[in-house]
């Protein structure tokens, strides 16, 4: 059993709290003001806990041959879940993490530090500037995870961010982002009118309950400028513990329906869960 000791802290955006899984070692669960961010097993990096980050994890896996190393932008970092992961999987990946929140950086530095030789590069920036001044043609895959609490933040969801996007994304590169809604999927469609706008190819991985509008949760948006695995995406999915669908083409135009890309002058932040939508015991 963990007798590992919860840390309380207070960082730059919220009160972020470590706490132990008493089922594994060296394994952690990170929450700032309650919302789960990350899961860390330091033991086994090459576990994901959370649902969308096994998602997440499908799209590194499918992005290039087996065990092949990637150049992975991470916009959003938490405690560095997939960047262990894609550094497990695939050895000798270049990895940057961009977290704005300095204080969550230092504790997770002092608490799940990296291994030496990960191959990740934590910095501390705002997500968007720092694609902004990104090489074009630099990666491989980026992963876009920031959530301010609960919510993703409205300048990562406009039209001129998925140009950025693509613009430093190699021609075979992948997006992948962790997005958050419910029926009608008001903001969902928009994101995906906004990089069906950008990218040729488009995909979204999300659970049968979620697709119906049943419950609010997490999907995952998949966008390139070139085709992609989507039937290993769409093997991985349907055999994870909560099975997902890989929606795309005419059942993805569907959803998108009448839905528009969003300006930056118009984006906004994604909808506010519900109570309990992501709670924890």
């Amino acid at each position: 059993m963990n007798e590992q000791i919860p840390v309380l802290r207070e960082v730059d955006h919220g009160t972020a709290r470590l706490m132990p899984d008493v089922d594994r070692e060296r394994a952690w669960l990170l929450t700032v003001d309650g919302a789960p961010q990350s899961y860390v097993d330091l033991d086994a990096p090459d576990h994901l806990e959370f649902e969308y980050a096994r998602r997440l994890g499908h799209v590194a896996d499918t992005a290039a041959a087996g065990g092949a190393p990637l150049d992975v932008l991470h916009l959003g970092g938490g405690a560095l879940s997939l960047p262990r992961y894609v550094a497990a999987t695939r050895p000798g990946s270049r990895q940057d993490v961009v977290e704005a929140d300095g204080g969550l950086v230092a504790l997770v530095a002092e608490h799940l530090p990296l291994p030496d030789g990960s191959g990740v590069t934590v910095h501390t920036a705002d997500a968007r500037r720092w694609l902004e001044a990104a090489p074009a043609a630099s990666a491989d895959l980026i992963v876009g995870d920031v959530f301010g609490g609960s919510r993703v933040p409205a300048h990562l969801t406009s039209l001129t961010y998925a140009r950025e996007v693509r613009r430093v994304l190699r021609p075979e590169g992948i997006y992948a982002a962790n997005l958050a809604d419910g029926a009608p999927f008001a903001f969902l469609r928009s994101q995906l009118a906004t990089f069906a706008a950008v990218f040729p190819e488009l995909a979204l991985i999300a659970e049968p309950a979620v697709l119906r509008g049943r419950r609010f949760g997490n999907t995952v948006l998949v966008a390139s400028g070139t085709p992609f695995d989507l039937p290993g995406l769409a093997r991985r999915a349907a055999g994870d513990a909560f099975p997902a669908r890989v929606e795309h083409g005419e059942a993805l135009a569907r959803l998108i329906g009448d839905a528009v890309p969003v300006a930056d002058a118009e984006a906004v932040a994604s909808p506010v869960p519900p109570e309990g939508a992501f709670g924890i015991g």
